[in-house]
């Protein structure tokens, strides 16, 4: 039990206590609510191994059970005939399942994700690869999971399956649990179908103040769904993510276009939002339209949406590069730069130099 949080280790003792007073073959009592719930990610591969250990001692079948559900919960290979979801959530309880985006980590397999879903880089996106992996020395090109894991995603219309993560980890020549272990962790990769635009509203305390709950609720009314879930033309999944980074635009959203595969996947903002503006956004995707890039400089010509434009970036006409309405109050010219002296000079005097 070395590493990880006190905290973390102490209820993993103190389950283990438990699990060997209990180990006598008849059927236990739930785990104490003392000893649960666990952080999600905390110390996975200690928890795995003790309830391996605990699993060979004897104890119930229902701790067995949900020792195999541990396994599938982070992705240790498919679900296995005889699995019970149910057992493990009352014996770990549910906030080790939970995830930030409001969806489960555990893997259960479907037609269209199990360890025998076909899945193989393009030959375009192995170039892709190669570029990807020619960063890192060949002894540290496990570094380029996160790259590779999100170039699978784009291939496969926005979501991992689990034969996508054993490829990246047969690419990387790395155990698939690591693998596993990234995917489930950082909240960009998804590990659901996913519609052919990913909607996702920024949750923030900035985006929040300037309107963001409106939109998400907004957008959950229009098209009868919830954060989480895709329309039922299997077009659009509504999500959050957690800081866009452009406070100074709030609100805003994000939206992942997966509809043309890898070779034309974008990833846009757009910025100072009205709940019609979100609204008339996403449509405009349904409509299959694809947006322009934002204004760049002073020179560039904005086209507002009120005249027909559909343009990533700000929303309000008024702003200019994220500027306030109605323009600059300050550094109107460009700033002097600082003084260097002309390096052509003929070298000083020593004399003068003192």
């Amino acid at each position: 039990l070395r590493g990880g949080r006190g905290s973390d280790r102490q209820r993993l003792r103190s389950w283990w206590r438990w699990c060997r007073s209990h180990s006598n073959g008849r059927n236990s009592p739930p785990v104490p609510s003392t000893l649960h719930p666990l952080k999600p990610g905390a110390m996975r591969g200690s928890l795995l191994r003790h309830l391996r250990a605990a699993a060979g001692l004897r104890c119930s079948a229902s701790l067995c059970t949900a020792s195999q559900g541990v396994a599938t919960a982070i992705g240790r290979g498919p679900a296995t005939p005889g699995t019970s979801t149910t057992a493990f959530r009352q014996h770990l309880g549910p906030s080790i399942l939970a995830r930030s985006s409001g969806t489960l980590s555990i893997h259960k397999d479907t037609p269209e994700n199990n360890s025998e879903t076909p899945f193989e880089f393009t030959d375009a996106n192995y170039a892709k690869v190669a570029a990807v992996l020619s960063r890192y020395p060949p002894n540290w090109k496990q570094s380029a999971v996160i790259p590779l894991l999100d170039l699978a995603q784009q291939q496969n219309a926005g979501f991992l399956t689990l034969s996508a993560m054993n490829k990246v980890a047969a690419v990387l020549e790395m155990p698939e649990i690591r693998v596993y272990e990234v995917a489930t962790f950082y909240t960009m990769f998804n590990r659901y179908k996913m519609g052919k635009y990913h909607v996702m509203v920024c949750g923030t305390t900035p985006c929040m103040l300037r309107g963001s709950r409106d939109i998400e609720a907004a957008l959950e009314k229009h098209y009868g769904i919830k954060k989480g879930e895709t329309t039922e033309d299997g077009l659009v999944t509504l999500g959050e993510m957690e800081c866009m980074g452009c406070c100074v635009s709030a609100p805003m959203i994000t939206v992942a276009d997966y509809s043309g595969g890898s070779e034309n996947y974008t990833y846009n903002y757009f910025e100072d939002l009205t709940t019609d503006d979100a609204i008339r956004i996403v449509e405009e995707y349904r409509k299959g339209n694809k947006p322009k890039p934002a204004s760049t400089a002073a020179t560039d010509k904005y086209e507002p949406w009120q005249e027909g434009g559909f343009m990533v970036g700000t929303q309000m006409r008024e702003r200019i590069n994220a500027g306030p309405a109605g323009g600059n109050t300050t550094l109107l010219e460009p700033p002097p730069a600082p003084y260097c002296r002309d390096l052509t000079d003929p070298e000083p005097a020593p004399e003068e130099k003192k």
